[in-house]
């Protein structure tokens, strides 16, 4: 029987098995794994590892911060730059105006995406304070494919805990999924406060007003509140020993919880912040890169199991739209760009001995596309969806902004090196990217209406 495609000769690597096959495509699923199969294209796997695509369900495109500030990737940037970092699945975010409905709200972020995308996505709904008056309007959003919800616990989202409940139950009575950003904003504008009075206003405070301690306490709240109201919580970009710590004694417990990490947690130290000049402002996102005992703790969270999977919070800025607060930590845009070197980036994991490939495979694909209900997504089995990517362990690559394909003038891992590289992305069973080389198109990504299942 002969296919559209076959990826030959390599070692296939999911979350729970390692062992060598072909793998057989058409109609852009994944038909057959055997040996010995025949296409019409065949792609050569020899001497790679073949996983799922991965799936990074934390990234925030053309995100705007007010008129004049806008996260720098665009949906058709960062996902071309994913693809080349091997990831074939994203979820974005909507941010409904005061005056639309949620699904308003929704139709909106599509039309934005939908001409750009590269490969496929989905999108949280965010549940901010104008939104506490639409929450009859939670199961219409659901209906129409927002299957999680985001909550905030910072910024001008900030839901108060009563607004917390509210929202939960909404979210309960749907059948979603929430997300949440935990973090303690009355003490970090309290402890900004301080700063800024006494003349400290550097990148280096930022790390100091955001207390690892009071990210944990938030954590914790949030946790007993979607505890009393009865559902699972997903914890966005965990970047302390204390949120893994409420992690664990949480599931330890039997609740539904579960919590993501990021690269720049476990590459970066809040070193990073004394950087000379304008470098110190580029790291600056929230939570906060703490020290190094902190990076350490989350490399074995993950090990262990506490944090279930690393996303990126992908939400870069330019130099010149970093520089707006130079002089004001507090009015830094937060964000790093991450998207392109997650997936090797976690590879240093199996690399240095810390987890298995498999551990591997389960925290940048497997973990997250069943926690989102993105079915078809993150492993490789017949039936699903042909998102395939071809690793090469022993690839070298040094990371710079000429190496990757984010659409910021800074990345913060200038200079770090990574051991492999994927050689080659394929999404739905068409070759995206192969050995450097974009081969995909805008628009060609499709909007996955998602449902949740129940842990």
């Amino acid at each position: 029987m002969s296919y559209d495609l076959v990826v030959k000769n390599g070692v296939v690597v999911t979350a729970g098995a390692t062992y060598r096959a072909d793998i057989g495509v058409r109609a852009g699923k994944i038909a057959a794994i055997g040996q010995d199969l025949g296409g019409e294209q065949t792609v050569d796997a020899a001497g790679k590892l073949v996983i799922p695509g991965g799936v990074d369900i934390h990234v925030h495109m053309q995100m705007p911060l007010g008129e004049e500030v806008i996260s720098s990737d665009d949906f058709f940037t960062g996902t071309r730059a994913a693809a080349f970092g091997g990831t074939t699945t994203i979820i974005d975010f909507v941010e409904p105006g005061p005056e639309q409905t949620l699904v308003e709200g929704l139709a909106a972020r599509r039309a934005e995406a939908d001409p750009k995308v590269v490969i496929d996505y989905g999108l949280h709904m965010t549940i901010g304070p104008h939104e506490i008056a639409k929450l009859d309007q939670v199961q219409a959003a659901y209906g129409a494919g927002c299957g999680s919800f985001k909550l905030y616990m910072a910024y001008g989202f900030r839901l108060d805990d009563g607004q917390l409940l509210r929202a939960l139950e909404a979210i309960r009575d749907a059948g979603g999924q929430p997300v949440i950003h935990a973090e303690n904003w009355d003490v970090i504008c309290t402890l900004i406060e301080r700063h800024q009075a006494a003349g400290r206003t550097r990148p280096h405070w930022h790390p100091r007003s955001r207390p690892a301690a009071l990210e944990g306490e938030a954590a914790g709240r949030a946790i007993d509140i979607a505890n009393f109201v009865g559902l699972p919580l997903h914890i966005f970009h965990v970047s302390c020993a204390e949120v893994v710590e409420r992690i664990q004694a949480a599931r330890a417990a039997g609740r539904p919880i579960t919590g993501e990490t990021c690269p720049q947690y476990l590459f970066l130290t809040w070193d990073a912040y004394d950087a000379p000049g304008l470098a110190g402002a580029f790291p600056v996102c929230s939570p906060p890169i703490r020290d190094k005992t902190h990076q350490d703790a989350l490399w074995r969270a993950l090990a262990r199991g506490d944090l279930q999977m690393v996303t990126t919070d992908h939400c870069p800025f330019t130099a010149q739209t970093k520089a707006l607060g130079l002089h004001d930590f507090s009015q830094i845009p937060g964000g790093v760009p991450s998207i392109e070197m997650r997936l090797a980036g976690v590879y240093q994991g199996v690399a240095r001995g810390h987890f298995s490939a498999n551990r591997w495979v389960e925290l940048c694909c497997t973990a997250p596309a069943r926690l989102m209900g993105l079915s078809q997504k993150g492993d490789i089995a017949p039936g699903l969806d042909a998102d395939l990517v071809l690793f090469d362990p022993d690839r070298r690559v040094t990371l710079s902004t000429a190496f990757l394909h984010e659409r910021c003038d800074w990345t913060p891992y200038d200079g770090i090196e990574l051991q492999g590289w994927p050689a080659a992305t394929i999404s739905r069973g068409e070759v995206i990217v192969r050995e450097g080389e974009f081969l995909g198109e805008a628009g060609r990504g499709r909007f996955i209406a998602r449902r949740i299942t129940p842990p």
